[in-house]
């Protein structure tokens, strides 16, 4: 028998009109999910999206691994949910 997964899955990110940002969720090492959230200002300056909230989302899910990646560091440095990623946490990582 395969084993299955008992982590269930997270609600699908959306563009909340009214704070303007992204809401999403991340599974950290303790296999929790973590509310988190990204302005589009923040993806837009980042990534060079544009300002609609499709847009934002369109921007989430195509830098989605690296916008996780940097609400995994922010919960490693001690932030509790809602994280709310700003500009300078998605600032590229050197390569290690």
């Amino acid at each position: 028998m395969i084993a299955t997964s008992t982590i269930p899955l997270p609600p699908a990110p959306f563009f909340h009109e009214d704070s303007g940002a992204v809401r999403f969720w991340v599974l950290d090492e303790a296999q929790q999910f973590v509310g988190a959230s990204v302005s589009k200002e923040a993806l837009h300056y980042r990534f060079q999206s544009g300002l609609a909230g499709s847009e934002a989302l369109a921007s989430y899910r195509l830098h989605q691994s690296e916008i996780d990646a940097a609400v995994r560091r922010r919960i490693a440095s001690g932030s509790i949910e809602p994280v709310m990623l700003r500009e300078r946490d998605m600032a590229q990582v050197p390569a290690a």
